[in-house]
């Protein structure tokens, strides 16, 4: 059985899919791009801002499964220049502390949903 989980802390999906999967105990979210869930507008003034706001999102989708970043167990991180890997590292790595961040991948493509650098998402257990 699965639960669908939508919030409008985070944007809303831009095409068929949903925010996050709940099954049994494991959670399982869509990427998260630096949508403004407000006013629906791109924020990729700075590759820090905009992994700041995907984060945001993210966390969004986490608290509407009543989780945190501590219950994610696995992260992919998206990115379309490994150029910007240690920017987006530096902030990635202020949501998780070394002892218990996830494992994760990242991995740089060619191009993301609406062009954006930077996209992530996660598996979470309660």
């Amino acid at each position: 059985m699965k639960k669908i989980i939508q919030t409008s802390n985070a944007p809303a999906p831009i095409g068929p899919y949903n925010q996050a999967v709940l099954t049994g105990n494991m959670l399982f979210t869509s990427g998260q791009i630096a949508i403004d869930p407000y006013t629906g507008e791109l924020k990729t003034t700075t590759i820090q801002e905009e992994t700041h706001l995907v984060m945001q999102n993210l966390k969004a989708v986490l608290e509407e499964a009543r989780m945190t970043f501590e219950n994610v167990v696995k992260t992919s991180i998206f990115i379309s220049d490994m150029n910007n890997f240690a920017k987006i590292n530096e902030v990635y790595g202020q949501y998780f502390d070394n002892e218990n961040a996830p494992a994760r991948e990242t991995v740089e493509v060619a191009n993301l949903p609406k062009f954006v650098n930077v996209e992530i998402s996660a598996i979470a257990v309660k």
